[in-house]
């Protein structure tokens, strides 16, 4: 028989990963012996793998492997261990908790309590004892609270050794709550997969689990290690997806809990996160219900015929995504590769290859991919990094660096740190306007989201004259149906409501929403989103009028429900035009991406009141003047109680 103490030591030490369900029959067993066979394939099967069964009163793991001979294991060996402790205690032998336990691991020889069970591959076993005729009694008279108050670290040592052996040691936990089921999620593990069935005693039993577990590790000195918790709902119903979103979105009306809201609230508390989603590892974790499973003790992922995407084996491989390389479950499906790839260019970057770039262009990424996520205090770190390494390694003058500004501008915008994006995009279009031209997409992409900025600040009158400098050109370049067009109208337009000007964005507003609904369609995003806007501007202006006519009933702009609005929008479209330097609602990003809501109605910047909506102009600089003055920002209306503003510092803040 070999044996593991033949295998060299690992470099760094494994993972120790509890499998735990509150309830029996959620196929804790067989997820433990499929993963296992997963893990221990890894690496054209290099990868050393142990699995101990713990489930002493019902011990079942050594049936899903034919070469598991019967013979001495988990029992035996903490039989032996609490014999030798009880001598050692009779000299009253004075040891440090952690020395005494590694000495009786040591003389018991843990090591022969353990079997292979794979020829073709670093597969081994604990077994949980030796199933005499015995056996049931020596589980009942087993006191495992007396055997760890003989040696407290005992079990903290004995997970310690196994994972300086073996890469993963995967422990099948009993269910429910007894001694052995909290020694074996509280004291051994540094990662904790919870199995469950959607059912209200198993959620609630696990939320309180992981309570109590991440209780115990803060408040003891000795325990606090890093845990990872990542809950497994198991035997899905993968033919109704109507029950499937049930048991997992839940249903308030009926009181349902649903599995995805009670986990995100529980590793909220445990791990002390305000922001924290599970979306996408639920939409890839899932253990579906497979009938052909249910009976014996097949390896799912030696026993299907065809691994796809329907599989038992892709969803257990779906698992190990965040569990073999320890990415908590928050962590999205998209993040993960984009982490690894960041870490490899670092270790380059440290190791003094020339992987610069390659790591400014990953965290470029790893920022577009936080910023899409709402993580925006992520993506201006990942940001202000990659800007650092753009401007060290091909300066400022270079399209990705100002790329890369752009992307940090918007980012900032959301977090509402307007003065630090102002400054960032006025160099982003002053370096564009250079190497592209005044008339480039991307410069008149700056200027836009400039003019958003300005209207977030309360320089209305600015913004609009930024934003009428955009729209000029694209009329005149890409017309007036194009899509950058109309989002340029549609940002003038939300600026003339911030000013009051409120008929002149219900007039940009039908403009925009007639084309893009013939273009989009009536139920199209954009479109329902410009007819929710029209909706409030009308709104709005009935309220206005209700105002003059004091408080009168019957104003004349009454506020059509959503389908009269779409109906306006059909019947508009027909016509087709968009006037030429009609104006028009600033949706939150402009033409940069999403910069969150500009500034309450009734802002700064309000234009003159005596400016008829029917003769309204506004002076366009031609498209022929110089470009420095064409693009000379109009920061003459600057607050006079407004600090001087300086060059924002575009060093990146230090790393969390």
């Amino acid at each position: 028989m070999e044996l593991p103490h033949l295998l060299p030591p690992l470099a760094t030490p494994g993972e120790v990963i509890t499998f735990h369900s509150h309830k029996g029959g959620a196929g804790r067993s067989m997820a433990v012996a499929n993963l296992a066979t997963l893990l221990a394939g890894r690496c054209q099967a290099t990868v050393p793998v142990l699995m101990v069964d713990w489930d002493l009163e019902a011990p079942g793991l050594h049936q899903y492997f034919a070469q598991a001979p019967d013979g001495p294991g988990l029992l035996d060996l903490f039989t032996a261990c609490r014999e030798l402790l009880q001598r050692r205690s009779r000299r009253s032998a004075v040891l440090d908790a952690a020395a005494q336990a590694r000495q009786v691991l040591d003389a018991v020889g843990w090591e022969r309590y353990v079997v292979r069970v794979d020829q073709s591959r670093p597969l081994y076993l604990m077994r949980a004892g030796r199933l005499d005729a015995g056996y049931a009694e020596r589980v009942a008279a087993f006191n495992w609270e007396a055997l760890f108050h003989l040696c407290p670290a005992l079990f903290r040592c004995f997970g310690e050794m196994l994972a300086r052996q073996f890469r993963h040691v995967l422990v099948d936990a009993r269910s429910g709550r007894t001694d052995s089921s909290g020694i074996c999620t509280t004291l051994l593990p540094t990662r904790l997969v919870l199995l469950f069935e959607a059912n209200r005693q198993s959620l609630e039993g696990l939320q309180a689990l992981v309570q109590r577990v991440t209780t115990y590790r803060r408040s003891h000195e000795d325990e606090q290690r890093p845990l990872l918790v990542y809950p497994l709902p198991t035997r899905t119903d993968m033919e109704c997806s109507a029950q499937r979103a049930l048991c997992r979105r839940g249903d308030p009306a009926s009181g349902l809990p649903g599995y995805q809201p009670v986990f995100e609230q529980a590793l909220r508390e445990a791990y002390g996160l305000q922001q924290l989603s599970l979306e996408s590892y639920f939409d890839e974790v899932q253990l579906p219900q497979s009938r052909n499973l249910a009976r014996g003790e097949r390896l799912a992922v030696r026993g299907e015929p065809l691994a796809d995407r329907f599989s038992v084996t892709r969803s257990y491989e779906a698992l190990l995504g965040w569990l073999a390389g320890g990415h908590p479950p928050w962590q999205s499906r998209r993040e993960i590769p984009l982490l690894a790839a960041v870490a490899q260019s670092r270790a380059a970057v440290a190791a003094g290859s020339a992987y610069s770039m390659m790591l400014a262009r990953d965290l470029v990424r790893l920022g577009l991919l936080y910023a899409d996520e709402g993580r925006c205090a992520a993506a201006v770190l990942a940001f202000r990094e990659s800007l650092e390494l753009h401007v060290k390694v091909v300066g400022e003058e270079h399209l990705e660096t100002a790329a890369v500004k752009a992307q940090l501008a918007r980012t900032l915008l959301q977090e509402g740190e307007l003065d630090q994006a102002r400054m960032l995009l006025r160099c982003v279009v002053e370096t564009r306007t250079r190497l592209q031209g005044a008339e480039h997409p991307d410069v008149l992409e700056a200027c836009s989201a400039q003019a958003g900025a300005l209207a977030r600040q309360g320089y209305v009158e600015a913004a609009l004259d930024r934003q009428e400098e955009v729209l000029q050109i694209q009329m005149r370049l890409l017309g007036p149906a194009h899509l950058l067009t109309l989002a340029s109208l549609e940002a003038r337009a939300g600026m003339h409501y911030l000013s009051g000007e409120l008929e002149l964005a219900r007039q940009a507003q039908e403009q925009v929403l007639a084309v893009r609904a013939r273009l989009l369609g009536a139920e199209h995003a954009e479109t329902l989103r410009v007819s929710a806007a029209l909706g409030q501007t009308l709104l709005r202006m009935e309220e206005a009028g209700q105002q003059e006519r004091g408080g009168m009933q019957g104003a004349p702009y009454a506020v059509p429900a959503m389908p009269a609005v779409a109906a306006v929008a059909a019947g508009a479209a027909g016509a087709g035009g968009l006037a030429a330097g009609a104006r028009h609602p600033a949706h939150a990003g402009g033409q940069l991406g999403p910069l969150g809501p500009l500034v309450q109605p009734g802002g700064a910047g309000q234009r003159n009141a005596q400016e008829q909506p029917g003769h309204y102009a506004v002076p366009v600089p031609g498209v022929e003047q110089e470009v420095q003055a064409y693009y000379e920002e109009p920061y003459a209306l600057q607050r006079a109680d407004a600090p001087r503003e300086q060059q924002p510092e575009i060093s990146p803040e230090p790393r969390a």
